[in-house]
């Protein structure tokens, strides 16, 4: 009797005729890892063709519940059951979360929302335009800010750069948009200093990550950014997309007692569903105010799910178990704690690797120590880190390959155990 099919065969097969690359966007796993996502429970989910994965991704970081989380999963149900999408006018869920966001968030006077992150950074960009008449944004070296043409400038270069002129990283990117960004090197105060100085007339804005994919802002360079900012009269912009609500309840920002102009959120900002929102200063948020419109400093904020009702239902109880008290401690003490023992299983193996974490970010670097700067990601070995990863993706580890990654809530040591058992597992198979 013949063996049964993998129902992923058949998959694979409609993907490859339909979707560029056999993917969703800018990541397509090799044939030996690829798989096809079925069903997800806690930090756990399954393939359709069985194989269950410890999810070490989380939906690019918006998982920080895990998958279905049952108080999530029900907010979102009872919002479906009322009503799954308004345009036009307000909803009773976009507005009871506005409150919340503009009460938890430390810059956010008011806020705006948008469906995704990249549309957030994008919004935030025109906002400073208009605010400051001025059309140049400074970001820095190796920053993921989106996918839109202003934001992929310099984000994957394959040199370091001629600062402040920054590199294409995608086809089809006007010139002349790309034109409008100037880069310089992250955590690097005198750099961002001495290149906004010399360009301060026609600068509107920076643009920061807190922490720059797995490199953690300096807190000298985060203020000193801030000083910068006041001194030139730029807006500061903090892209918490990703450390909004993960790094601590109401961003970084929170933590680091710096207050930017304005922020950008997303992925947990969404409940795992399409919103964000840019948070900030009334009078700069205020210029997006539809009476506005034809009035030469106006900035266009539209989009068909802002303020979507299941995404805000389901982001208002995701917010109720974060702001439980000692959840981020436990959250990120996990992380440090895992990366620890993580470490010794790297050492006990002679690679040369570290477990590197900011809060309950993390991911394996083969260098010597934590990076500051693109350069340092750049100088490490970014084949053998990609090689590792592979390994422990086949032992059912899902860490898309050479990025960084994050724990969830609901990460334990069942998980902690079986992960610390596949790295032991893929550091042999690395060696070998």
């Amino acid at each position: 009797m013949d063996a049964p099919t993998k129902p992923s065969i058949e998959e694979f097969e409609i993907a490859e005729a339909c979707l560029p690359g056999a993917g969703l966007g800018g990541y397509a796993l090799a044939d030996e890892i690829r798989f096809v996502f079925s069903h997800g429970r806690g930090p756990r989910f399954w393939d359709t063709d069985g194989k269950e994965y410890i999810d070490y991704t989380g939906g690019a970081g918006a998982l920080i519940l895990g998958h279905s989380h049952p108080a999530v999963v029900a907010a979102a149900q009872a919002q479906t059951a009322r009503g799954m999408h308004m345009f036009g006018a307000l909803n009773d869920q976009a507005i009871r979360l506005a409150k919340r966001l503009v009460d938890d968030i430390p810059c956010a006077e008011k806020i705006a929302y948008a469906t995704t992150g990249s549309e957030a950074t994008a919004y935030a960009m025109r906002l400073a335009r208009a605010f400051t008449g001025k059309d140049k944004v400074m970001k820095f070296e190796g920053a993921y800010h989106g996918n839109h043409d202003y934001a992929l400038v310099s984000t994957f270069p394959t040199a370091l750069g001629n600062y402040p002129v920054g590199q294409a990283d995608t086809g089809g990117q006007p010139a002349a948009t790309r034109g409008t960004m100037m880069i310089a090197p992250y955590n690097d105060l005198e750099a961002a200093m001495r290149l906004a100085e010399a360009h301060a007339d026609e600068l509107a804005a920076l643009i920061v990550e807190p922490v720059q994919r797995i490199i953690e802002g300096q807190p000298e360079f985060l203020a000193g950014l801030r000083a910068l900012c006041d001194r030139l009269g730029l807006v500061l912009i903090f892209d918490e997309v990703v450390t909004g609500y993960r790094i601590a309840y109401g961003g970084a920002q929170a933590v680091l007692g710096i207050t930017p102009d304005l922020a950008s959120f997303g992925k947990v900002i969404g409940g795992s569903g399409a919103l964000s929102a840019v948070a900030g200063k009334a009078e700069i948020i205020d210029l997006a105010d539809p009476a506005k419109k034809g009035q030469p400093e106006y900035a266009y904020l539209n989009g068909t799910l802002h303020g979507n009702p299941v995404a805000a239902a389901a982001t208002l109880a995701t917010l109720d178990e974060l702001a439980r008290p000692g959840t981020y401690d436990r959250l990120n003490a996990a992380c440090t704690e895992f990366c620890g023992e993580a470490q010794k299983v790297l050492d006990r193996h002679g690679l040369p690797a570290i477990a590197a974490n900011v809060g309950s970010l993390w991911q394996f670097l083969f260098m010597e120590r934590p990076p500051r700067s693109q350069a340092d990601m750049m100088a490490g070995d970014g084949a053998a880190m990609k090689r590792l990863d592979t390994e422990m993706m086949k032992r059912g580890q899902y860490m898309l390959p050479g990025v960084r990654r994050f724990f969830s809530c609901v990460h334990g040591q069942a998980e902690v155990d079986e992960t610390l058992s596949a790295l032991d597992e893929s550091c042999r198979a690395v060696a070998a």
